[in-house]
């Protein structure tokens, strides 16, 4: 915005770089630049100043797809002023003489005719296609058609205007479609969700039975090693028993054949010692009775000697030396 400094009948009107004043006086142009300082009568005079500086308008446009469905654009257009002179004579841009505030809006009607320019635009590529080819092609070829539209309309060039630049950050269905549009995409998604999770289960489930038969498969095991641990035992046990049983028999069969053979001798000697005494004479071995028994006694206190034992005992002793002779 210009700086305005009045003196009495006379004022000093100060610009930036980035506007072209235009001083009329009469009608008649008098300076035309930019960044101009000079002194004027306000009196005489009509200023009109013109930003230089790229501008940018906001743009958002609701349409329809070639299915009846709505859809909303958003994004942004940069333009800026290219012939000041066409300009100022298309449109007015005076400004205050007292503060170098601009009288109108000249600025929102320039940006409005770009709005239209981009509406209609708009408005005719959503009609041509469906909403979901909309949707997937995305705003990149709705804004090569729309920067190349706005840059060649004669209602722009006529006035000395060019928009350069166009940049779409959305393009939208409404809500309702949004939701309806997403629910196949959310439902397979969900599906694959599901499987994953039906999967990270049966992965799961089948772990857990490998671990169940692996432990199956050791109880198993360990139980077949127990069985054959205990046959093995039973079986050393029964060896053993074996073992300590013909031990036992060796040995009481060499005690019996001890016991045999210590019979046998005590035997063989009592034949033996028999067989001495069998054939004495009963007169020796009445003498061998009497000394034997006369050892055990202790004590004889008396003897009867009848005359019959008397008798009995010389015929004895008279055939003794006869049978002894005789043999």
């Amino acid at each position: 915005m210009a700086t305005i400094r009045s003196l009495g009948f006379v004022a000093q009107l100060r610009s930036e770089a980035s506007s072209h004043v235009i001083r009329y006086r009469n009608g008649q142009v008098m300076q035309s630049g930019r960044g101009l300082v000079f002194w004027f009568v306000p009196e005489t005079a009509s200023i009109a100043e013109l930003p230089m500086d790229d501008r940018e308008m906001t743009l958002f446009v609701k349409g329809r797809s070639q299915d009846f469905q709505t859809v909303a654009v958003q994004g942004t257009i940069g333009w800026h002023v290219v012939d000041p002179a066409r300009l100022a004579e298309r449109v007015d841009f005076s400004i205050d003489l007292r503060n170098g505030k601009l009288r109108g809006e000249p600025i929102e009607k320039i940006q409005a005719r770009i709005a239209d320019i981009a509406n209609q635009a708009v408005q005719q590529y959503l009609g041509q296609a469906p909403v979901r080819a909309l949707l997937d092609a995305g705003p990149a070829p709705l804004r090569e058609r729309l920067q190349a539209l706005v840059a060649a309309d004669p209602a722009l060039t006529e006035i000395g205007v060019a928009a350069v630049t166009v940049r779409l950050t959305n393009l939208t269905p409404t809500a309702e479609l949004e939701r309806a549009l997403q629910t196949p995409t959310f439902e397979a998604l969900q599906q694959k969700a599901d499987e994953a999770t039906f999967e990270r289960r049966a992965l799961a489930v089948e772990k857990e039975r490998a671990i169940a038969e692996n432990e199956l498969a050791n109880k198993t095991e360990l139980a077949r090693r127990e069985k054959l641990l205990i046959a093995e035992e039973a079986e050393n046990a029964r060896n053993r028993a074996t073992g300590a049983a013909e031990a036992q028999q060796i040995e009481a069969g060499a005690e019996a054949e001890r016991i045999r053979a210590i019979e046998g001798a005590k035997a063989e000697t009592e034949r033996q010692h028999i067989a001495i005494y069998r054939d004495l004479p009963p007169a020796i071995l009445l003498g061998l009775a009497a000394q034997q028994f006369a050892g055990k006694l202790e004590k004889i206190e008396h003897v009867n000697v009848t005359p019959d034992l008397l008798a009995t005992l010389l015929g004895e002793f008279r055939k003794s030396p006869a049978a002894i002779e005789a043999r």
